[in-house]
């Protein structure tokens, strides 16, 4: 069968994948190996040479490594991957072999506090310049291009506002100007969205969320075309960055469920968004999956499922966001996100910290703002315990 051609859930079980010839196992070994020997000088020779397949060293390569990076390529729809240590590796690793001192990025002001951190004050050290647009219009990001931008670098949805922007137009609004249009898929997962079939030229995921799914692993990857992906390759081997065996052997087991629960995630959070959207210490629902979303069209049209994701803003602001997290009793006060369990944050004191105040709140998070990461518990669980939380804002 050809699995490129296959639904989501079968590329998730099968893609990238068969039973071990010498043994017959179902599930991919796990090479757990730092180096690998070779059967005589010509045949080490030739791979390090390229002109033969073969292994080194595993932060060069390695089968298990192998085998996820084929079935993400497959799952994004890219023609390879490269799987890093951490989805910050990626976007590290992308940055780094796509742009050099002198150049610049234009990228969307409302994403993850370390992503916003890594081109706001980091690369900057390096000569490499950003300009961060406030907005989800196409036009804005045109305006901001310069003769010298090299990426675009967008979420959608957007983390922790869970803003919409249009892959499709903002990839022609890179492409006229010379850049490659990069997006964060996290939120999303490519059973929801696939940017690359929309004209991006590169997709990231920190893996460590919805791909690996139980909060035992941190990963990241990489998916595009193979000329980039080559680039990122040669920059990951001299950063280091690589994927451990083990780790990227938990991802492979964590993908056999993707579909499943992306699925109950999608569900279980529009009935999240719906409950929260009636509670009257709410101000403010950020879902695409709500009508009342202003890129809900924009959703509707790019994306197969409306995602996990849940931010609320309540109206006693930073004090009720507080007594928010501090009171809920099923979900689970933590940052990260994807996890088959709900979790609970306050942006505004956790993850974008390290935003500046003006450019946090010019961006919609609030000091009332709440992120949820709605799991696969029933729902009327998870609502009766974020219900009994809000009651205690009031």
């Amino acid at each position: 069968m050809d699995l490129e051609k296959a639904g989501p859930s079968t590329q998730a079980v099968h893609a990238g994948e068969a039973p071990e010839p010498t043994t017959g196992s179902l599930s991919p070994p796990l090479y757990q190996s730092s180096v690998y020997a070779f059967q005589d000088a010509e045949q080490g020779a030739a791979i390090f040479a390229g002109s033969r397949e073969g292994y080194v060293y595993t932060r060069m390569g390695n089968p298990t490594l192998k085998t996820l990076e084929n079935k993400l390529a497959i799952l994004e729809g890219g023609e390879e991957a490269l799987v890093t240590s951490s989805g910050m590796a990626a976007i590290a690793t992308t940055v780094a072999s796509l742009a050099r001192a002198g150049e610049h990025v234009v990228s969307a002001e409302v994403i993850y506090g370390a992503t916003y951190t890594l081109l706001r004050e980091f690369w900057p050290r390096f000569g490499l310049q950003s300009t961060f647009v406030a907005s989800s219009d196409t036009e804005d990001y045109r305006r901001a291009m310069r003769q010298n931008t090299r990426i675009v670098f967008v979420e959608t949805p957007s983390n922790p506002t869970l803003e919409v922007v249009d892959i499709a137009a903002l990839a022609e609004v890179a492409r006229k100007g010379n850049a490659l249009l990069v997006v964060d898929n996290t939120f999303a997962t490519p059973m929801n969205q696939n940017p690359l079939a929309l004209g991006a030229d590169i997709v990231v995921h920190s893996a460590s969320k919805y791909l690996g799914g139980h909060a035992d692993v941190i990963a990241g990857v990489v998916v595009g075309r193979s000329d980039l992906i080559h680039k990122a390759r040669q920059s990951l081997r001299l950063i280091g960055t690589v994927l451990g065996p083990f780790e990227a052997w938990l991802i492979l087991r964590g993908l056999k469920t993707l579909a499943l629960r992306v699925a109950r995630h999608n569900e279980n959070a529009l009935a999240v968004a719906r409950f929260l959207e009636g509670h009257p210490a709410v101000e403010r629902v950020f879902y695409p999956g709500l009508e009342s979303h202003p890129g809900h069209k924009l959703a509707a049209r790019q994306m197969r499922g409306f995602g996990g994701m849940v931010s609320f803003e309540l109206k006693g602001g930073h004090d009720a966001g507080i007594r928010m997290v501090d009171s809920v009793r099923l979900c689970t006060l933590a940052v990260s996100l994807g996890d088959v369990s709900t979790l609970i944050e306050h942006p505004a004191s956790m993850t974008h910290t390290s935003v500046p105040v003006e450019e946090r709140r010019r961006g919609g998070i609030t000091d009332g703002l709440v992120r949820l990461s709605v799991g696969i518990e029933d729902a009327p669980d998870i609502i009766a315990d974020l219900k009994q939380a809000l009651d205690r804002t009031t």
